[in-house]
């Protein structure tokens, strides 16, 4: 996929986006996707700078200010990122203060709202279905969380039902995905630099997890796709519907890179509550934004490699 969007701007013309953490790594790519389609972005931030969008500095959890931005930006669509998305993170407190409180608060503010919004999109996260002993996971698939992260992603869906009767809520379950700008704490992040950098050896855990990674630049466009399509209420898989192992991985990066890099098993890298293997079905999804076009994994890392 080419880094230029090419989209008709009559689907956001004259209509405001509201993209909390705008500046992390899924937020930038949204804010693009909206921007292009025509729609003013506006955003939420730890900090005010970001070169595309109006950007408010403010902290979710903090409710006075999330209703003070809300009444002033007055969205038409909003896409709630914000969040903490590191799964491995050791002080589960941050989970649940920011990913049900903080989306509480924009939820109440969001109803309270003079202006309604047409569509808000919550991205909540695969990892809610846990080990689910199905060969493809459907939104169907009965949640079954195996860390704090999964378990505050799911309240937060439990939560957002509360509102659902005064908002036009979407719930977004994306699989594993990455792209340009994500950390080096994030897994694929990680094999890329090691091979840019020409390292030797790079530590691992479970070489036979397998995930089911897509582009960022397909999550954004889905989600940019859900917001205008006619689908409040559901719950949608955002996945490539296929899935690759660690080991493939190195593999298809050896090629890219063009040598073989020693992968050395650390133990500590090794969860006893990892799941072993996530592939999504997304045809729900497509049948309601239409056809879906995943991007090849080998082209998503040669897209990173060469960065």
């Amino acid at each position: 996929m080419p880094d230029r969007i090419l989209l008709s701007v009559s689907e956001g013309e004259g209509k405001r986006a509201l993209v909390t953490g705008l500046r992390g790594f899924t937020g930038q790519y949204v804010a693009r996707e909206l921007a292009a389609a025509g729609y003013r972005v506006f955003g939420t931030a730890l900090s005010s700078e970001h070169a595309i969008a109006d950007v408010f500095q403010l902290d979710l959890c903090d409710r006075a200010a999330v209703g003070a931005m809300v009444d002033q930006v007055q969205p038409d669509v909003v896409v709630h990122l914000a969040g903490v998305a590191f799964v491995a993170q050791a002080n589960a407190e941050p989970f649940y203060r920011i990913n049900v409180v903080a989306t509480r608060n924009l939820l109440e503010a969001l109803a309270s709202a003079r202006h309604r919004a047409s569509s808000v999109l919550l991205a909540s996260s695969a990892n809610i279905y846990g080990n689910a002993d199905v060969a493809l996971i459907d939104e169907n698939v009965a949640p079954a969380p195996a860390n704090d992260y999964a378990v505050s992603k799911l309240a937060m869906e439990y939560m957002a039902r509360l509102w659902m009767d005064r908002l036009p809520i979407i719930i977004a379950r994306p699989f594993n995905y990455s792209g340009r700008g994500q950390g080096e704490n994030f897994l694929l992040p990680k094999i890329v630099a090691h091979f840019r950098r020409g390292e030797p050896a790079i530590e691992l855990g479970n070489l036979a997890i397998a995930r089911d990674f897509s582009d960022v630049r397909m999550v954004a466009a889905s989600y940019r796709r859900l917001l205008a399509a006619n689908a409040a209420g559901q719950t949608f898989n955002i996945c490539s519907r296929r899935s690759n192992t660690l080991a493939e991985v190195i593999d298809s990066l050896s090629s890219i890179a063009g040598y073989r890099i020693e992968v050395r098993v650390n133990p500590a890298f090794v969860r006893a509550n990892d799941v072993l293997s996530l592939t999504g079905d997304n045809a729900k999804l497509a049948g309601v934004i239409g056809a879906i076009e995943p991007i090849a994994l080998a082209d998503t890392l040669r897209w990173m490699y060469q960065a």
